[in-house]
């Protein structure tokens, strides 16, 4: 056994942490206590069944089914950040295609190039990581775009009512859109190191991998987050571009409220 790895018992024993968020929440009057015990239970049971799932992949099915994994992970991140649009016309479809681009991009190049590794067990959570990236930058990239048609519709139909087409009546709401979305994956990328040990270092460091191995793994990481947010973000602000505007290059509207932030 791994000694930098707990044993059930060490899990069991950390529970206790729980029940001191527990307890905080319970005396602050917070009312989260009974969302606190099903969050915890709920991440010990999904955690577990994954495990389980993932040692049969391993063991089974090989790259054709760290492939099929990868795309039940893209469809249900693109049900999550289509959330994040309330009233965009194809929000489903243009969130998991932004999110698939994304990740077959910056997946494939890392394997054409020899990057990483075919096996399942490399595919899986080095694919997990770019999807969970493509996602957030999506979810945030729809939540700016709804925004942005809610507020500046006006200037919008202004510059449609004076000649432009759709595409440059949107374009400086869509660079805006993308700016936002790539801050989180480019201020991760600046401050990586010095503010925290990023997941994937700080995992092989546990397993005993020489740190200077483990900040090649690490780089290589922040490289492909920062490539995928970056292709997801375009593409879902493209893709959502399209959906606004019907084909006489008139703005659709968008006609819910906000988004509930559920999972």
């Amino acid at each position: 056994m791994n000694p930098a790895v707990p044993s059930w018992a060490g899990v069991a024993a950390s529970a206790a942490l729980v029940l001191l968020t527990i307890a905080v929440a319970w005396r602050g009057r917070l009312r989260l206590a009974h969302e606190v015990t099903v969050a915890a239970v709920r991440a010990a049971v999904q955690l577990a069944a994954v495990g389980a799932i993932l040692l049969l992949v391993f063991r089974h099915t090989g790259l054709a089914g760290a492939i099929g994994w990868l795309a039940l992970m893209v469809l249900i991140g693109g049900r999550v950040a289509a959330r994040r649009a309330p009233g965009l016309h194809r929000a489903l479809l243009t969130a998991t295609a932004a999110i698939a681009a994304g990740t077959a991009a910056t997946l494939g190049t890392l394997l054409a190039l020899g990057v990483i590794a075919t096996q399942a067990r490399v595919v899986i959570p080095v694919g997990g990581m770019v999807v969970s990236g493509a996602m957030q930058a999506t979810g945030l990239a729809l939540t700016r775009l709804t925004d942005e048609v809610r507020t500046a519709r006006p200037a919008i139909e202004a510059r449609l009512s004076l000649g432009l087409a759709a595409a440059d009546a949107f374009a400086p709401h869509q660079r805006t859109i993308v700016r936002t979305a790539l801050v989180p994956a480019i201020d991760s990328t600046k401050t990586v190191g010095i503010i925290s040990l990023p997941g994937a270092m700080t995992g092989l460091i546990l397993a005993g991998v020489d740190p200077l191995t483990a900040i090649r793994y690490q780089i290589v990481v922040m490289y492909m987050l920062l490539a995928a947010a970056a292709l997801a973000a375009l593409t879902a602000a493209r893709l959502a571009e399209h959906s606004l505007f019907d084909d006489a290059h008139r703005l659709r509207p968008l006609t819910t409220g906000p988004a509930k932030a559920r999972l």
